[in-house]
């Protein structure tokens, strides 16, 4: 039975481990860690047994040899995870199998394609199978916490003078219900990312005892300026990647829109406010967005706080920067409000899709998924893969899962959980990208 593949056994164990990294490394702990990478051992012992570079902390860097060295590949994955939050239906670190799906925290983010990449390759190497290129496999530690361990890996490939051909992370998936009107799945590629900047609002007064309050106090300052946040979104943006999924999807919409979306450069002021009206995914897809994440004010009920804070979460879109999106922030929330910058990250460069490697991974999505329609996108969270960027112009971001909306809808929420089938399905995306590496 398909529920005791090796694979599922192994994503279950893996599930198992807490392994929740914290921003303060200091905090985090390390137990679990320790044991997910004694548990990758026993599962993948032939992974193992080839050459590996320790980054810390917990992380792992593997190189496959190849018939050349130039030209290689890397894959990529993470080993961590985000807190468990919400009311889950099944333990969220139990890694049990119900409904035909494996259950857990990482199962879609980003266990499951620990063990899709570790097992095909594990395949390959007990048929003593050699690739034509190197093969690198980075598994970071601190994904999740915008961390160092995958910097400290390109530093590492960079030491040794490795030049990947291109690069393969998270991000996309083979994406049901993914764009209006369009009933094909969409196995989206991202070939950019949007910069992840957070920043705090910050509003202080002289605080006091709550049955003298006084107008216009920390907490109602920041309020309004949260409040001038949502009412004031950045501006509408479709960059070339989106506009490129837009025509590849044209002819999948009824007959009567096709025409509009093969002339999608011509419209895309109209597309936008189509999009922008989808719903939250594909709104996401055409501008900066702006979330508020935390609150706090005074420490109990009948004091005023002294102090009153909101963090914000910004995505910046490809073609806006970091400086441009903290003006707009800065001049909405307006005097009494002291901005602090916590993060910043542009957004990624743009991969090329018109190429051998873009190519190559259509190819074999289109042969193994063949009722998805491949097209590049642009990834809407943050990845390791950014990392990257400086080391090689072609850095993709795909994992090979089939994916409803509402499983979409538990990354980083309650229920998280793969299909079994859909797992295996990828295991065999991978080994198949794998064998078919040009030499």
């Amino acid at each position: 039975m398909s529920e005791n593949h090796p694979a599922v056994r192994a994503l279950q164990d893996l599930v198992r481990r807490p392994t929740v990294a914290e921003r303060d490394p200091a905090r985090t702990d390390p137990a679990p860690f320790v044991a997910l990478r004694a548990a990758l051992a026993e599962h993948f012992p032939r992974v193992h047994e080839l050459e590996r570079v320790e980054i810390e902390p917990h992380a792992l860097l593997v190189r496959w040899p190849g018939r050349r060295a130039e030209g290689a590949v890397v894959l990529m994955a993470h080993l961590d995870v985000v807190p468990v939050e919400g009311a889950w239906t099944h333990p969220p670190f139990g890694g049990e199998i119900h409904d035909g799906a494996v259950w857990g925290r990482g199962t879609l983010d980003d266990k499951g394609a620990v063990v899709g990449i570790c097992s095909a390759v594990e395949s390959l190497l007990a048929e003593g199978y050699v690739p034509a290129r190197d093969v690198w496999l980075s598994f970071g530690s601190t994904e999740e916490v915008s961390g160092t361990t995958a910097a400290d890996a390109v530093a590492e490939l960079r030491r040794r003078g490795v030049a990947p051909w291109f690069v393969l992370d998270e991000g996309g998936a083979v994406a049901a219900d993914a764009f209006p009107l369009v009933s094909a799945p969409l196995a989206v590629v991202g070939v950019t990312e949007k910069g992840v900047t957070s920043v705090e609002l910050v509003a202080e007064g002289a605080g006091g005892h709550a049955s003298t309050p006084a107008r216009n106090g920390p907490t109602a300052r920041v309020a309004a300026a949260i409040t001038a946040l949502e009412r004031a979104p950045l501006p509408l943006r479709a960059p070339a990647p989106t506009l490129e999924l837009l025509r590849r999807v044209g002819p999948h919409l009824p007959a009567p829109l096709r025409p509009v979306l093969s002339r999608a450069d011509r419209l895309a002021p109209v597309l936008t406010r189509v999009l922008r009206s989808a719903g939250a995914e594909a709104a996401a897809m055409v501008r900066t967005t702006v979330a508020v994440t935390t609150l706090s004010g005074s420490p109990a009920l009948n004091v005023i706080a002294s102090s009153a804070r909101a963090g914000v979460n910004l995505r910046v879109m490809v073609g806006d920067t970091v400086d441009g999106v903290l003006e707009h922030v800065r001049r909405t929330v307006g005097p009494g409000i002291r901005v602090e910058v916590v993060e910043r990250n542009e957004p990624s460069p743009v991969s090329p899709w018109h190429d051998e490697a873009f190519a190559l991974l259509e190819r074999i999505t289109g042969e193994l998924f063949p009722d998805a329609v491949p097209t590049p996108y642009v990834m809407m969270a943050a990845t390791d893969a950014r990392f990257f960027t400086g080391l090689c112009e072609r850095v993709y971001r795909f994992t090979p899962f089939r994916m409803t909306k509402e499983q979409r809808a538990t990354i980083h929420a309650a229920d998280e959980r793969i299909g079994v089938a859909d797992l295996l399905a990828g295991v065999a995306w991978y080994r198949r990208l794998v064998e078919e590496l040009p030499a």
